[in-house]
């Protein structure tokens, strides 16, 4: 993840990663949304290669084609692991304090933060099932060592380093120390998801149907 020099989110490469997702999720060639948005698949491919710099109305276009609210392609979601070493942490002074910037997400919803306490004992932990969708883990390990993440790209981390991952996906903590203590944040964003369409009383036009979270 590029981040730019006043902290900000680099835009082009968010709205990258979540086209492309958007997409595979889809089974859609680069041919099939050029003919959907309306764009061409010259278009298409450099705005998934984070240099496009699409429009307002591109990422209208391209929200239509996918099924998705344009807001969607600026909002983090199930996006790939991210990972933050202790060595790589700046601190921010202040005149009583310092902060370490962790992580900064976009986007609204349910936001759950905890203090998780491991111990190794006993057989591994058991896979923890995939949460709803757009949910994202943010662990910072305070003591102890950790293994975490999915299944398919866990990491090791030490005291002092941050990891964000997807929470919508199979998922395991485990603890490579004698106890591990860690600060975690769960994020689960509270917007529209598919579902069935269904008819509002009273009214003629028929509706997504929302999920709730």
């Amino acid at each position: 993840m590029h981040i730019k020099s006043d902290g900000r989110i680099d835009e082009n490469e968010l709205v990258a990663r979540n086209v492309r997702r958007y997409r595979l999720e889809r089974a859609m060639s680069l041919g099939d949304l050029a003919r959907r948005s309306g764009l061409s698949k010259q278009t298409l491919s450099k705005i998934e290669q984070g240099v496009g710099n699409p429009t307002v109305e591109t990422l209208s276009q391209l929200g239509a084609a996918l099924d998705v609210p344009a807001r969607r392609l600026l909002t983090e979601w199930g996006t790939p692991v991210y990972v933050q070493r202790a060595v790589d942490g700046e601190w921010t002074d202040g005149a009583h304090w310092s902060e370490r910037l962790l992580d900064e997400t976009y986007g609204s919803g349910h936001v759950r933060t905890l203090m998780l306490r491991l111990e190794r004992t006993g057989p591994e932990p058991a896979v923890i099932e995939p949460h709803a969708p757009g949910t994202l883990h943010h662990v910072y390990v305070v003591t102890g060592k950790l293994r975490t993440g999915p299944l398919s790209e866990p990491v090791d981390l030490a005291a002092g380093d941050f990891v964000r991952f997807p929470g919508d996906v199979p998922h395991r903590h485990v603890c490579l120390s004698e106890r591990v203590l860690a600060h975690m944040v769960t994020t689960v964003p509270q917007v529209r998801q598919f579902g069935p369409t269904v008819i509002r009383s009273g009214g003629t036009a028929p509706v997504a149907a929302e999920t709730a979270n």
